[in-house]
């Protein structure tokens, strides 16, 4: 049976550790800001208590979306109010103990409902794998590849949605291409739930099939928090028996609020990775 979600918000949000976090602070702080020169503008839009967090992901094999955010987001509301982050399972089982005090969990959509019912506030990347592994070509494309269940997590929650949109991390390194034609001849997605292989050119390997992994170039990462998105309101508009229409609706105001923001950086930017 099932966890009352309210309980296991509770478990799961004693599981982060704001000492923890404190500690590590400075250090993180110092990679985001010095390497990446990172920059979150209008952090401040977060509301009080639950939301659920909505990004793009961007840096092939080595995205910082979530360190990134999390520096600004602990300087704004300090360490007490944390950002919990749904991880890959097979991620959470080699490192779960360590990472779970600085507030990842297991990837589930319970997880996240409980979370966010209990007032938590949930980073989450719909696109996934398939968004971080874009080719740079098409960096500046929101592309959730058709997933909408960020949606339907919200909806059930009853929490507004943040859209949030980051330029830049797509130029750690040249990315190809995703390398699907690769990765569905080989048996990687039985082990890590992917049917990519990502081909790219960056430093010190060059060219790149999956691993060795490239170190990420110091490119510049700038990330747009927009206005929250009232999702329980559209949820009413539309009614318990429109629900399917409402989460379309509202995945298109998110992806195109966060396309608009995406656009305005991409506009500001003047060079790759110098930004």
């Amino acid at each position: 049976m099932s966890k009352d979600p309210t309980e296991l918000g509770k478990e799961l949000i004693a599981g982060a550790d704001p000492e923890a976090i404190a500690k590590v602070m400075p250090a993180l702080r110092l990679a985001m800001k010095g390497y990446f020169r990172s920059e979150v503008r209008d952090i401040e839009r977060v509301p009080d208590g639950g939301a659920l967090v909505v990004s793009n992901h961007s840096g092939g094999l080595t995205p910082m979306d979530l360190p990134i955010f999390l520096v600004d987001f602990v300087e704004a509301f300090g360490t007490e109010r944390t950002v919990y982050c749904l991880a890959h399972d097979t991620f959470m089982k080699i490192f779960g103990s360590f990472l779970r005090p600085f507030g990842m969990i297991p990837a589930s959509r319970e997880n996240a409902h409980a979370i966010l019912s209990a007032g938590g506030v949930t980073m989450v990347f719909p696109g996934g794998d398939h968004d971080t592994l874009r080719p740079t070509i098409g960096a500046n494309k929101i592309d959730f590849n058709g997933r909408t269940g960020y949606v339907r997590t919200a909806i059930d929650a009853g929490v507004p949605i943040v859209p949030v949109a980051s330029i830049g991390g797509q130029e750690d390194q040249f990315h190809i291409t995703r390398g699907w034609w690769l990765g569905r001849k080989l048996p990687i997605k039985h082990f890590m739930r992917s049917e990519y292989v990502p081909v790219s050119i960056g430093f010190p390997w060059g060219l790149s099939f999956g691993l060795p992994i490239n170190i990420p170039l110091p490119t510049k990462i700038v990330t747009q928090v927009t206005e929250p998105v009232d999702v329980p309101a559209i949820a009413a508009e539309y009614g318990p028996d429109a629900q399917d229409e409402a989460i379309i609706e509202i995945d298109k105001i998110v992806r195109g609020q966060m396309q608009d923001a995406l656009d305005e950086l991409a506009r500001q930017r003047r060079f790759p990775v110098l930004g």
